[in-house]
């Protein structure tokens, strides 16, 4: 059975994803890597303690093939840009870097959709330079999930954040034809289709909007 490494099992998607493969029967082993206590045991379970300051607590780690990147925050959540590029560029990046080190096969990343390295946008260029820095480190197959919204209860939701929930089913089916990629998708639904990706046959490099995460999940 496979060993999986999974960051950002603490939010949103993570959590789901954690879930997911923990009950998937091909990983005999899931290592989780947190910043904080987080609330869940299982037999397969195993949990480090670590941020981008402390990425050496992954030499401690059994060898492992797949990683999974459920890492972000927002700018509401971090304001300053320099430390919003630590967490959504810099640490997943030296994460999956030193994975391929390790010998990791496969990397699994949610970034967003419309990410491009060369976009004017601070948002959409950070994810696109994320993508661009881990496409670069080689590895035999690597996935990039690109959501638009992502829905689901959440524990905490700003008031802003909630308003914009709740209008999203009126936005939501105005997106047709190409534009169908900026539909919104469900947390759960993204974890779903990660870890079903994780046991198909796959390409070197595999791009996976929300039709594509939509027939995996």
């Amino acid at each position: 059975m496979k060993h999986a490494v999974l960051f950002g099992a603490s939010g949103f998607v993570g959590s789901f994803l954690l879930k997911e493969l923990l009950d998937n029967p091909a990983y005999g082993r899931v290592t989780v890597v947190v910043r904080r206590h987080l609330d869940v045991a299982h037999p397969k379970l195993h949990v480090l303690t670590g941020d981008n300051r402390s990425l050496s607590v992954l030499a401690d780690v059994p060898p492992f093939e797949d990683l999974f990147l459920a890492l972000g925050t927002t700018r509401r959540q971090t304001p300053d840009r320099n430390e919003y590029y630590r967490i959504d560029h810099d640490y997943p990046v030296a994460a999956a870097r030193i994975a391929k080190a390790r010998g990791a096969r496969s990397v699994f990343i949610v970034t967003a959709v419309g990410a491009d390295a060369g976009s004017g946008i601070f948002y959409t260029r950070t994810k696109g330079e994320t993508e661009r820095d881990i496409l670069a480190l080689d590895f035999d197959h690597t996935h990039i999930f690109r959501p638009s919204m992502i829905l689901g209860r959440r524990d905490r939701n700003l008031p802003s954040e909630k308003a914009f929930l709740k209008i999203w089913p009126v936005i939501d089916p105005l997106f047709v034809g190409g534009w169908s990629r900026f539909k919104g998708m469900e947390a759960k639904d993204i974890a779903r289709a990660m870890n079903r990706a994780a046991g198909l046959p796959a390409d070197k490099i595999n791009i996976y909007h929300r039709t594509e995460m939509r027939r995996l999940s």
